[in-house]
């Protein structure tokens, strides 16, 4: 099995509501043709971005089927099948498999707190029941559970465990994961402030939201990496910074959705409880997206 099925900017597609808060699954459709024909490298729904553990079976299910259907093998698909039970979670995985799915992303969420154990036994459940690979998502802010570099280890002895995203925010780990797990695993960046350490430290990929938003800027700072472009990423980087600390801090649906309506697009609505940014939010990110659009110079910075 090939473990760098996914290479690049892997982007999050927000999950639209319509007025009455149901899955506006038309406009998730060109929302997802807008990530794709805009550069992303691939395409994965129902993670953070995509609010999965606020959907219904059925709405995973037409999220899962719609997205399959509309990137329609231009790029690979990472779907997102995590659930509280493992049941459920097989469920959503066979149900990504059978869909067209390359490969699906699996966080252990919990309400109660799990012992390394329990995490491995779920994930070996899973995976014992799909021929297909499957990423190991550690984010701790969302799940709860942090993933230790033991226990990864330990996950990835799973035959077809073959990838590992890690949001934690930590550079160091990345690199300890480069270092402990050599060239055989992929592994991928999941914290927007951290892209260009992370690729540094020898990411095969970043999965991001912000392509949602500035897809050009973020594809060119993955080229400028393979291009062994230090500096170029560095001002890509940079460039981008703003915004990329924004989308998190202010949380990525709410934030994804006023981007896009700033920019002229229909983002839908949200699900309660989540609501919009604020008034003074939604303007403190139309001054970041202007600043991004129009950069200032380096002969001007020196005016």
């Amino acid at each position: 099995m090939k473990n760098t099925l996914f290479e690049g900017v892997i982007a999050y597609p927000i999950t639209p509501f319509d007025e009455n808060e149901k899955v506006n699954i038309p406009l998730f459709r060109k929302l997802t043709e807008r990530l794709v024909a805009s550069g992303s490298h691939a395409i994965a729904p129902l993670g953070s971005t995509g609010v999965l553990p606020y959907l219904s079976d059925e709405e995973k299910e037409a999220v899962t089927e719609a997205t399959i259907q509309q990137v329609a093998g231009r790029v690979p698909t990472l779907v997102g099948v995590s659930n509280l039970t493992t049941e459920k979670t097989v469920y959503h995985a066979q149900f990504a498999e059978k869909s067209g799915a390359t490969a699906v992303m699996i966080i252990p969420m919990s309400y109660w707190k799990l012992t390394d154990d329990e995490i491995v036994e779920h994930y070996d459940a899973v995976a014992s029941k799909i021929s297909i690979p499957i990423m190991a998502y550690n984010n701790p802010a969302t799940s709860g559970v942090d993933m230790s570099p033991a226990l990864l280890k330990r996950l990835l002895e799973i035959p077809n465990v073959t990838m590992i995203k890690e949001s934690t925010g930590d550079v160091q780990r990345m690199h300890y994961l480069r270092k402990e797990l050599g060239e055989e695993v992929a592994f991928y960046n999941g914290s927007n402030p951290l892209a260009l350490a992370a690729f540094s430290a020898g990411a095969n990929g970043w999965c991001t939201a912000a392509p949602n938003l500035i897809p050009e800027l973020n594809v060119e700072l993955y080229n400028a990496i393979q291009n062994n472009d230090l500096e170029g990423a560095q001002q890509l980087f940079y460039q981008q910074l703003d915004l990329l600390k924004f989308i998190v801090a202010k949380g990525l649906p709410r934030a994804i959705k006023a981007g896009l309506h700033i920019l002229g697009e229909d983002g839908g609505t949200l699900r309660s409880p989540l609501k919009p940014l604020t008034e003074a939010e939604t303007e403190e990110l139309r001054l970041i997206l202007f600043r991004i659009q129009t950069p200032v110079t380096t002969a001007e910075k020196a005016l």
